[in-house]
C-alpha cells in the first residue's frame, strides 16, 4: 500500500509584500513537515500575490518572485511543494506552477486555460500555455529548467496540475492527465469568493477525482488580498470522487493547512478495473519529468479532518446570511490592516444601510477576537493606536469603530433614536451633531447669488442633495483625526439607479455594501435582528432600524419621504436590475419578465418603473465610475472597474424605451 500524506495550503498574501508572503509560506511549509506532510500544494501566484495587477509587467515583480523561490527551495527538502508565480519566458509572461523536490526545482507548469471573464483579467498580463508543448526556460540566475504542459513521476508517484481556471472549462486538463496515468493532480487556485460558489467547486473537485480515477488536491487563496476580491480558502482533497478533507472557510488566520492520506495503489486498481480507461502510450515521456524521491510512509494522520465534520455555520438552512456576514468581516477586517488605518468611521443616519455597515463592523472584529484570540489579533492590529488593555467585542468596538448622527432640520427622532440604539448596542463611539446652521449657510449664500429663495417646488433635488453634502466634511474629519477609514454606506439597489448624492453620502475610502441588493440588505437584517448567525448572538436592538420604512430624509417631515416612493419598490427595482444588466435585456424583454415575477401589479405601472430604471441607469454611469471600491460578492455587481461596464455618455435606450412606451400605450404612443 502506498500511502501519501498531502496538504492543500490557504495563504492570505499580499501582492508585492515579499516579507509577509514568504513568512507566510514558510509558516505553510514548517506546519507541514510538523504534520508529516510529504506533498504540499500552495495557492496560485502565492509568491507575488494573485492581484498584482498591472505591476505583473514590471520586471521587478517576477524577478524579485523567482529570487524568493531560490531563497524557499532549500526549505522544502524531505518534501515536495509547489508554489505559483509569474515566469516571463520568450518574451511573454505565464501564470506558473513550480514543483520543488528534495529542496530543488523539478519543472515549470505553465496554467493553459486563463480567466478573463468578470472580475478577472490574466490574458491582459499573461499568455496561456499551448497542450503537448515542452521547452526549456534559463534562469537569469543561472541553470536551465522544462516548462510547459508537464506532468512528474516522483519517486514513482505521478502527478501533475490543472491551475485554477484549468479546472473550470470543459477540456481541463485533468483528461490528459489521466490517460498518462496520474496518480495525484494538484489545483493551485486563486478563486474569489461569491455566493454559492463553493457548490461548484467541489463539484469539479469531486468530478475530477472520480472521472480521472486521482486524488485531487485543491488550495485556495484567503482573504481580502487586493481590495474588492475576497478569498474564502476552502482547502479540498478527494479521492475517486469521495471527499477526504475539507478547509474552513472566511479564517482570520493568514496560514491554514487541510490534509489528508492519499492511497495511491487504490486509485490505481480503479483506474485498472474501468473498462472504458484506456492509457495514452504513445508520447507520455516527451512530457514527463522523473525525479527520485523517497517518499515516507505515512500512517493515519491526524489533521485531516473528516468530510462529514459536526455541524457548523456552513451547514446552515441561512447560508447565504452566513456567507454574507463572514466574507464582509473577513474583508473588513484586512483592509483595515492592510491599509494600515486606525479604525473605521461610519455616518450613522438610523437607516438600514449603515446599521448594516457598523454591524458588520462590529462583528468582523468579535469573529476575528473569538478565532484568533487577544495575543494573535493584538499582533495583527499592532499599528492601530489605542486599542483597548483588554479586548472584548464591546471594548475593540469602543477603540475601532467610530459613528456620527448628523442632523438637519429635516431630520426625525426617530431615526436619531435608532442611530443611538444601534451604536450603544455595538459598544460605538457615537456622536450627535448638527449641521444644520451649515445647510443653511450654504442655502442663504447661493440665495444671494442668484438672487432669489430656494424653494421646494423648482428646487427639490439641489435642497435634498446640499444637505448630504454638508454632512460630508465633517465626517472625513472624524476619520482623519482618527487615521481610521470612512466606510460609505451605498448599496447596489442604489447604485444602479445613482440615488446617492455624490460627494454626500457617498462620501468614503471603501463602500463594502455596494455589491448587494437593497431586498437582500433589508433581510439580512431581520435576519441579523432575530436569529444572528451561527456560534454568536442576535442584534435585537435593529428593531428600531427594521420597523421603519427606507428614507433618504432629505424633504421637510410633512412630505412623507420613502426611497420607494422615489424610485419604486425594492424587491422590483432588483428584479429589473437583474433582468436589464446582468442577463442583458431590452427594456421590453425586462417588462414581459416582470409581468410573470409580479402578476398582481398594474402592467402600466411596471412598465413606468422599467423606463424609469433604463433612464436613471444611463445617466448615472459617472456616479458609478466614482464609487469608493467596494466588495465582489456575487456575479451581479455593478462596479465598473472590475465587471459591469457601461458608456458614460449612451444614447440612453431612447429607441427601445420608446417600443415599449408602444406595447403599454399603443394609443398614445400612435398619436
Amino acid at each position: 500500500m502506498r500511502l501519501v500524506h498531502a496538504a492543500a495550503a490557504v495563504l492570505n498574501q499580499t501582492p508585492l509584500d515579499w516579507r509577509h508572503n514568504e513568512a507566510n509560506i514558510r509558516e505553510a511549509i514548517k506546519t507541514a513537515r510538523a504534520q508529516g506532510v510529504s506533498l504540499l500544494c500552495l495557492p496560485e501566484l502565492c509568491l507575488t500575490g494573485y492581484g498584482c495587477e498591472d505591476a505583473f509587467h514590471s520586471a521587478n515583480t517576477h524577478q524579485r518572485a523567482w529570487a524568493l523561490l531560490q531563497s524557499l527551495l532549500p526549505e522544502t527538502r524531505g518534501m515536495v511543494v509547489s508554489f505559483g508565480l509569474p515566469l516571463l519566458h520568450q518574451n511573454s509572461l505565464f501564470n506558473c506552477a513550480a514543483l520543488a523536490v528534495e529542496g530543488k526545482l523539478a519543472g515549470l507548469v505553465a496554467k493553459k486555460f486563463l480567466a478573463g471573464d468578470g472580475i478577472h483579467y490574466e490574458p491582459r498580463w499573461f499568455k496561456p500555455w499551448p497542450s503537448g508543448v515542452r521547452d526549456e526556460w534559463i534562469s537569469p540566475t543561472g541553470g536551465t529548467f522544462s516548462i510547459g504542459d508537464l506532468h512528474f513521476d516522483v519517486g514513482g508517484i505521478r502527478m501533475g496540475f490543472e491551475i485554477c481556471e484549468d479546472a473550470w472549462v470543459a477540456n481541463r486538463p485533468g483528461a490528459a492527465l489521466a490517460l498518462h496515468g496520474v496518480d495525484i493532480i494538484l489545483n493551485p487556485s486563486a478563486s474569489h469568493f461569491a455566493f454559492g460558489k463553493l457548490e461548484v467547486r467541489k463539484r469539479f473537485v469531486l468530478e475530477g477525482s472520480r472521472a480521472f480515477g486521482v486524488s485531487y488536491v485543491y488550495a485556495n487563496a484567503l482573504g481580502n488580498e487586493s481590495g474588492r476580491a475576497i478569498y474564502d480558502g476552502g482547502a479540498l482533497i478527494a479521492t475517486g470522487g469521495k471527499l477526504l478533507a475539507a478547509g474552513p472557510r472566511f479564517s482570520f488566520c493568514d496560514c491554514h493547512l487541510t490534509s489528508a492520506i492519499l492511497d495511491v495503489d487504490a486509485t490505481r486498481m480503479n483506474q485498472a478495473r474501468t473498462a472504458s480507461f484506456q492509457p495514452d502510450l504513445e508520447g507520455d515521456t516527451k512530457l514527463r519529468i522523473r525525479v527520485p524521491f523517497g517518499w515516507p510512509q505515512s500512517g493515519v494522520s491526524k489533521q485531516a479532518p473528516s468530510a462529514a465534520a459536526e455541524k457548523t455555520w456552513e451547514n446552515s438552512p441561512h447560508l447565504k446570511e452566513e456567507e454574507f456576514l463572514r466574507a464582509e468581516a473577513l474583508a473588513l477586517f484586512d483592509y483595515l490592516r492592510k491599509s494600515r488605518s486606525c479604525g473605521f468611521v461610519v455616518s450613522l443616519s438610523g437607516g438600514a444601510d449603515s446599521a448594516a455597515v457598523s454591524c458588520l463592523v462590529a462583528l468582523s472584529l468579535e469573529l476575528a477576537l473569538k478565532e484568533l484570540g487577544e495575543t494573535a489579533l493584538r499582533a495583527k492590529l499592532s499599528h492601530c493606536r489605542d486599542l483597548p488593555v483588554e479586548f472584548s467585542p464591546r471594548a475593540l468596538a469602543q477603540s475601532l469603530l467610530t459613528t456620527a448622527y448628523q442632523a438637519t432640520g429635516n431630520s426625525g427622532p426617530v431615526t436619531r433614536a435608532a442611530a443611538r440604539a444601534i451604536a450603544e448596542t455595538l459598544g460605538a463611539q457615537h456622536f450627535e451633531l448638527n449641521v444644520e446652521a451649515i445647510h443653511q449657510g450654504y442655502l442663504r449664500a447661493i440665495e444671494t447669488a442668484v438672487g432669489r429663495k430656494l424653494d421646494w417646488q423648482q428646487d427639490d433635488l439641489a435642497l435634498q442633495n446640499i444637505q448630504a453634502r454638508v454632512r460630508s466634511p465633517g465626517i472625513w474629519m472624524l476619520a482623519n483625526l482618527r487615521n481610521a477609514l470612512l466606510l460609505s454606506t451605498s448599496n447596489r439597489s442604489e447604485a444602479a439607479v445613482g440615488y446617492a448624492t455624490m460627494d454626500g453620502d457617498t462620501s468614503g475610502g471603501l463602500s463594502p455594501i455596494a455589491g448587494i441588493d437593497k431586498a437582500f440588505l433589508r433581510h439580512w437584517l431581520r435576519w441579523l435582528e432575530t436569529s444572528g448567525p451561527e456560534n454568536l448572538h442576535p442584534i435585537p436592538a435593529l428593531a428600531v432600524v427594521n420597523q421603519q420604512a427606507p428614507t433618504a430624509e432629505l424633504r421637510p417631515a410633512d412630505r412623507h419621504q420613502t426611497d420607494e416612493d422615489d424610485l419604486m419598490p425594492y424587491d422590483v427595482l432588483d428584479a429589473i436590475e437583474r433582468a436589464a444588466i446582468r442577463d442583458k435585456c431590452s427594456p421590453l424583454e425586462v417588462f414581459e419578465l416582470i409581468r410573470v415575477q409580479f402578476p398582481a401589479r398594474v402592467p402600466q405601472q411596471l412598465g413606468l418603473w422599467v423606463e424609469r430604471f433604463f433612464k436613471l441607469w444611463c445617466r448615472n454611469q459617472w456616479k458609478r465610475e466614482r464609487y469608493a471600491p467596494s466588495f465582489h460578492l456575487d456575479d451581479e455587481n455593478l462596479d465598473p472597474k472590475t465587471w459591469c461596464r457601461f458608456p458614460i455618455l449612451s444614447g440612453g435606450f431612447e429607441v427601445e424605451l420608446a417600443e415599449l412606451r408602444e406595447r403599454i400605450h399603443p394609443a398614445e404612443e400612435s398619436r
